[in-house]
């Protein structure tokens, strides 16, 4: 979801007021696809952030900075040695694409040199490249023969913008004769029509025109007459106005996707609620915390690493199930034994491969069958039915142990995976990989990365002012319980991967309110937060015991209670906005 060409335009007029003058104090990368500039006015500093994430690429002003990659990758490197220091000369939008173009001026042995950093913001295809005098000196995503044909982005080539369109800029062309290309293919439907004509229309601007029009989205041209056409006349024309004294825009589903976003008021119904923004940059940014489109480097990578490891566990399970079936008939073989051993004297060696005789544990005289190998002797055979006994017996116990580990780990790994959830910043990722190289799911490097700062638990207050202290992942569960009170109260969810939370009391019991607070929380931040009736354990801290050389987060408890709660985030919305602890 990103803003259509005919929508950027108001955006880099926006951001061309608030920048442009500006010398870049400093230039930062927040991940593979994002990176920001710090941008100092008179009085004043900005953070424009520039992210080319294909889901929603956007350069928008934002409030609050993005944590940083612990160590900055090659681009912002090069970004720094070249942008920074520099003054921002010129904003400005490739006619009506989706490509913005700043101009840096920068001082090159003694003498000023207009460098231009180029943002495509164009779906999957969108790249962040400098250039010089239309000389690319490096891009954010390199693109080499492999990846296209037709254009390819690599450091000390020319810079080559997107092939032009044969379509008509609004801002420039006659209303009459955007009116008059419409209507010369009388075949296409009247989307299709606009589409093809009006440069830097997306769809949502295509469907707010039609709309206003009055006219169904499928009609063909050759099915308007003058009026229609009139009012499609109207219809451009207010959308132009409307995009030269921009009102933002965002509708927003009830279940929180962002269905559309433009510069301009949308008009058009939508199955959701329309919210208004004094400024794109504030309506991209919402936009942006909706999607979700900040994910700290490595996660994805760690999350794909335990869903595979889930999925070998589980696997190995299922295998060890079935050897298990055949280890639990070890009897059979033992009945077979002791049968030939009774009826040995009575046969004679290597005379027959199978003999039927009346089973001596039989009540009701039924017989059975004994195959034997001519091979061997009577006796011989009767010592291997009685290995193979041994042996599946021995393994059966194996199994039981080997499947008690791989239930271990299945649950210790949900843990993780819970864990990765919820973590949102560097330093709660940077102790997940500890964890994960400490039980060898990962080779630790050998080049040290630079240390993130150390993450914190959660900490928030209940509305009587007891502190309530949430682990994000398994190694601060430990820390928390650890650093606890023996009288604070400990709280998990029954048998469900989730955080554990310490109920800090000070020595006196919690009243109903605060525990089933506490209880809400823990359920909120456990694998089970969009369900109802969560069963949460609790019990006090000194009943929690960690068994020596056990894995991070797993514990022991006792004289716990259970309670169910329904982790309603409207009800908690005051206490999870807090400031936490490590923010």
């Amino acid at each position: 979801m990103n803003l259509d060409g005919f929508s950027m335009r108001p955006l880099t007029i926006e951001l061309s007021n608030s920048l442009v003058g500006g010398r870049i104090d400093k230039i930062t990368q927040q991940s593979k696809t994002s990176i920001c500039l710090q941008i100092r006015q008179p009085g004043e500093n900005f953070l424009l952030q520039v992210s080319v994430n294909p889901q929603n690429p956007s350069a928008q002003l934002i409030k609050n900075s993005i944590e940083n990659l612990p160590e900055p990758p090659t681009f912002c490197m090069v970004l720094r040695k070249n942008l920074e220091a520099g003054r921002i000369a010129n904003i400005r939008q490739y006619e009506v694409d989706r490509v913005i173009l700043i101009d840096v001026d920068t001082l090159n042995s003694g003498k000023i040199e207009t460098l231009t950093l180029i943002v495509e913001l164009v779906g999957k295809y969108s790249n962040i490249i400098l250039t010089s005098d239309g000389i690319i000196i490096d891009a954010l995503k390199k693109i080499g023969t492999n990846n296209s044909r037709v254009r390819t982005v690599l450091p000390n080539q020319n810079y080559q913008l997107p092939p032009p369109q044969d379509k008509l800029d609004l801002f420039k062309t006659p209303i009459e004769d955007v009116i008059n290309r419409i209507k010369s293919d009388d075949s296409l439907r009247i989307d299709k029509a606009v589409m093809n004509v009006c440069q830097g229309f997306g769809p949502v601007t295509v469907k707010e025109v039609i709309f206003n029009a009055g006219l169904s989205n499928d009609v063909k041209i050759s099915e308007l007459d003058a009026a229609d056409f009139d009012s499609l006349k109207t219809a451009l024309i207010d959308v132009i106005t409307a995009c030269k004294s921009p009102t933002p825009c965002m509708i927003v589903s009830d279940d929180k996707k962002v269905l559309a976003i433009s510069s301009f008021k949308l008009n058009m119904p939508l199955a959701g609620n329309l919210q208004t923004f004094n400024t794109i940059s504030e309506m991209l940014e919402a936009a942006n915390n909706l999607i979700g489109s900040y994910v700290p480097p490595d996660k994805e990578i760690f999350e794909r690493l335990v869903r595979n490891e889930l999925k070998r566990a589980k696997n190995k399970i299922s295998v060890l199930e079935k050897e298990l079936d055949q280890a639990e008939n070890a009897d059979d073989w033992r009945i077979l034994a002791d049968n030939l051993l009774t009826y040995q004297y009575n046969l004679k060696d290597h005379a027959d491969d199978e003999i039927n005789v009346i089973n001596i544990y039989s009540e009701t005289g039924e017989s059975i069958k004994i195959p034997l190998d001519k091979k061997i002797t009577i006796t011989a055979n009767v010592q291997a039915f009685y290995k193979k006994y041994d042996k599946l017996k021995r393994s059966s116990e194996y199994i039981n142990e080997q499947i008690a580990l791989c239930h271990e780990e299945i649950n210790y790994l949900e843990s993780i995976e819970h864990s990765l959830t919820a973590s949102t910043t560097l330093a709660e990722i940077d102790e997940i990989k500890s964890e994960l190289i400490a039980g060898r799911y990962l080779k630790e490097s050998r080049k040290k990365s630079a240390s993130s700062k150390k993450a914190k638990p959660f900490v928030f207050h209940t509305a009587d002012g007891t502190e309530i202290i949430v682990g994000k992942n398994n190694y601060q569960n430990d820390k928390i319980r650890q650093s606890a009170d023996p009288n604070d109260i400990w709280l998990h969810t029954k048998d469900i991967p989730g955080s554990h939370v310490i109920l800090k009391t000070g020595g006196i019991e919690p009243n109903e309110e605060t525990l089933l607070t506490a209880a809400k929380i823990a359920a909120y931040f456990s694998q089970y937060k969009d369900s109802s009736n969560v069963p949460v354990d609790y019990t006090a801290c000194k009943f929690v015991k960690k068994p020596s050389g056990s894995k991070p987060g797993f514990v022991i408890f006792f004289n716990q209670h259970t309670i169910y709660v329904t982790p309603d985030k409207e009800s908690l919305s005051k206490i999870l906005v807090q400031s936490q602890s490590d923010e």
